[in-house]
């Protein structure tokens, strides 16, 4: 049976490409220039999915949405305008709104929308739901679909079933731990100690005692023996966090420890044996760090048995949904929150941005999202709050884009970033051309010819 689709708009060329674009899916569409319109067809007829405008005369798409719903509460409602209100969005989301699409919208991001709208309404799961791939279910997740990602699964699994040495390459927020603890906890070590140490910020000193131990009075204050952090995870895996970061004494000292399986504690003469699986980590260049000579080249061999290299989130934007739907459900239920899903203009906002704080920055931004969110679904305005401000999880002002590594094409990032930053503008002032122009700062003029550029605005 031919799915039946019912649009919705008082604009009689919008009713006409719609209805062009849902029949060469294979739909069946019926359209309607006004909510009375609309009802009567929908008491004739079973409609699975209703695309219809916000704005309209005599009845709004709001008001349309809470008839349906009332009449067929199993049909999907796809609200479509240029400028809607922030609070009609919410209101709209909390009546039970499937999806919010602005205009001008892309044809493929609409029928994807509608994709994932039928198979809801038709019973299936909702895409939002649906449970990522990742690895490890018993652990916690590595979610990913990306080939870097499926990489990255595949050597996190061959290096739990070994006892070698790994090195965990990749900027900061990309993972390095989850992948270590996804090693150990399906490795034969799993049920002994994992013991992590960050080698960054902390005095030599303090990381020699923490590592090795002591014994009472190896030094002032020094009244009781102390377990190290080697002998607490004997039989178990030891963690280096940012081995980069250790000073030369100290890079001699691991490095005499992985060669021997022996340490000293501070203030003790006679070597003590330990059996400690080792995986290291950094988000330095270690190849470029030997060439300095600042980091100890057999030390660097001996550590880099196995590598594995977390790319950047920028490298890797079809993890992102994923993600951040996994994120969703984490923070809805740890909140208390009843937040559905993400829009799907939300999640293209997400997807064109550069993440300097990575996974880690992604997390935090839905956190903060389901936390401000007042309807049942992250609405752009709430992923605003952290997304174009810049904000890392640190909290710090962050450059808006990175550079990747490879590079990039800079006329088509200006031209993204351009065109979002107009479409923040006529939403912040609904659609008024004067107030946008004024937000960015702008003459009216000119507001109207970048609009044209990007296809905002007809001639």
């Amino acid at each position: 049976m031919t799915p039946s689709i019912l649009v919705v708009d008082d604009k009689q060329s919008l009713r006409e490409m719609l209805d062009i674009l849902l029949t060469r899916e294979g739909y069946e569409v019926f359209t309607a220039a006004s909510g009375p319109e609309a009802l009567e067809l929908f008491k004739k007829n079973i409609f699975y999915v209703v695309l219809t405008d916000i704005v309209m005369k005599p009845m709004d798409g709001l008001s349309l949405l809470k008839e349906i719903k009332t009449l067929r509460p199993q049909t999907e409602v796809i609200m479509i305008s240029g400028y809607a209100n922030p609070d009609t969005a919410v209101e709209a989301m909390n009546e039970g709104a499937y999806d919010l699409i602005p205009k001008p919208f892309i044809n493929k991001d609409l029928i994807q929308v509608i994709r994932d709208a039928l198979s809801k309404a038709e019973g299936g799961p909702s895409p939002a739901l649906e449970k990522p791939p990742f690895l490890f279910p018993d652990s916690k997740p590595m979610v990913g679909q990306s080939p870097q990602m499926k990489k990255v699964f595949d050597l996190t699994w061959k290096a739990a079933q070994v006892i070698s040495n790994v090195l965990i390459t990749g900027e900061s927020g990309t993972g390095k731990e989850l992948v270590a603890r996804s090693i150990h906890e399906n490795s034969p070590r799993k049920d002994q100690p994992f013991v992590t140490i960050s080698c960054a910020g902390l005095p030599e000193t303090l990381i020699e005692s923490e590592l090795f131990g002591y014994r009472k009075g190896a030094f002032t204050g020094a009244l009781v023996h102390k377990k190290g952090l080697v002998e607490t995870a004997q039989k178990g895996t030891l963690f280096l966090d940012e081995i980069g970061d250790l000073s030369p004494n100290l890079q001699v000292k691991i490095l005499r420890l992985l060669q021997e399986k022996t340490f000293l504690p501070l203030g003790e003469t006679q070597e003590q044996s330990v059996d400690v699986r080792f995986i290291c980590a950094t988000n330095k260049n270690l190849e470029d760090e030997v060439m300095e000579k600042r980091f100890r080249e057999d030390l660097f061999y001996r550590i880099n048995v196995i590598s594995i290299h977390l790319s950047p989130l920028r490298e890797r934007s079809e993890d992102i949904p994923l993600l951040a739907n996994y994120f969703l459900e984490k923070y809805s239920k740890l909140l208390g929150k009843e937040i559905r899903k993400i829009s799907s203009y939300a999640l293209k906002i997400l997807s064109q941005y550069h993440f300097p704080g990575n996974v880690r920055e992604l997390e935090n931004i839905i956190e903060r999202s389901v936390a401000m969110e007042r309807s049942t679904m992250i609405l752009p305005e709430s992923l605003a709050l952290a997304t174009y401000k810049g904000l890392s999880s640190s909290g710090k002002d962050q450059p808006l884009m990175n550079l990747p590594t490879e590079g990039l094409d800079m006329d088509q990032a200006l031209d993204t970033l351009e065109k979002n930053l107009l479409l923040q503008a006529l939403q912040k002032t609904q659609g008024n051309k004067q107030r946008a122009a004024a937000l960015l700062k702008i003459n009216l003029r000119s507001l109207r010819y970048r609009m044209l550029k990007h296809g905002l605005e007809t001639e």
